[in-house]
C-alpha cells in the first residue's frame, strides 16, 4: 500500500520571469508551502501551461512532466563542472515549458549530506574516492535524500500524476511509494565533460541512474 504523508498546502504563488546565462527566457509559477515535513523552503516552478494560478477545477489532457531537483549551489550558480547539476536544471525549465509540468526545486545539497559536507567529499574525490564512497567515508549513506516533500508538493498543487524527468530510478521508487502515480521515466540528456566523467560513471554504476555515456571528448 502507497504511504500517505501529511498534507501540505500551498503558501504563496507568484509569477517570475526566468533568464539563463545562454539567453533562455521563460516564465514560472513558483510556489511556497506550509506543512512540509523537513521544515525546509523548497519550491515549485510550474512552467508551461503549469505557469498560471492553481485550478483543480481545470481538466488536464495529460500528466504534468515533473522534475525532482535537488538543489547543487556550486553546479546551480556558479557552473561546476565537477558534477551535471547545472545543465540538468537548464534542460529540464526548457523541456518542462515546452511540454507543461513542475520543476520541484529541493534543498538537498549534497545528495542530502549538506552544501560543506559536499565540499569534504570533494576532497576525498580527490584523493582517489568516488563520489559514493566519499559521502560513506564522511559516515553518510551513499544518498541520503528523500522525496517525500516532493510528495507533498505535489499533491497541494492537485497532482497525482506524472512523467518523471529523471535518470535516477530512486525519485520513482520513492514517489511510487508516497502515493504519486508515476506514468513514464523521461531520461535527462548526458551531459558529459571531463571534470565530471568519473561522477557520471559513480552515478551509472554505483546510483543506477540510466546514463549512456559515450566517450569523454575535450
Amino acid at each position: 500500500m502507497p504511504e500517505s504523508p501529511p498534507a501540505a498546502t500551498v503558501r504563496t504563488q507568484v509569477t517570475v520571469p526566468l533568464r539563463f546565462p545562454d539567453g533562455y527566457l521563460t516564465t514560472a509559477r513558483v510556489f511556497s508551502f506550509d506543512g512540509l515535513v523537513d521544515g525546509r523552503e523548497h519550491l515549485a516552478f510550474g512552467l508551461g501551461d503549469r505557469a498560471g494560478p492553481v485550478d483543480r477545477a481545470t481538466a488536464r489532457p495529460s500528466p504534468p512532466l515533473v522534475r525532482p531537483h535537488s538543489e547543487c549551489l556550486t553546479g546551480d550558480v556558479f557552473g561546476s563542472r565537477r558534477c551535471d547539476c547545472g545543465p540538468q536544471l537548464r534542460e529540464a525549465v526548457e523541456r518542462i515549458a515546452d511540454a507543461g509540468g513542475y520543476l520541484l526545486y529541493l534543498r538537498q545539497e549534497g545528495r542530502g549530506i549538506g552544501l560543506y559536507a559536499k565540499l569534504d567529499a570533494y576532497a576525498l574525490q580527490d584523493a582517489g574516492l568516488d563520489t559514493y564512497e566519499a559521502n560513506l567515508a564522511l559516515g553518510h549513506q551513499p544518498d541520503e535524500r528523500d522525496y517525500t516533500v516532493a510528495a507533498q508538493m505535489l499533491a497541494a498543487l492537485g497532482v497525482d500524476r506524472a512523467a518523471l524527468l529523471s535518470n535516477n530510478p530512486d525519485k520513482a521508487a520513492q514517489l511510487q511509494r508516497l502515493g504519486v502515480t508515476v506514468t513514464a521515466r523521461v531520461p535527462t540528456g548526458v551531459h558529459l565533460s571531463p571534470a565530471n566523467a568519473g561522477y557520471l560513471a559513480a552515478k551509472a554504476g554505483r546510483g543506477g541512474h540510466a546514463l549512456d555515456l559515450p566517450l569523454v571528448r575535450d
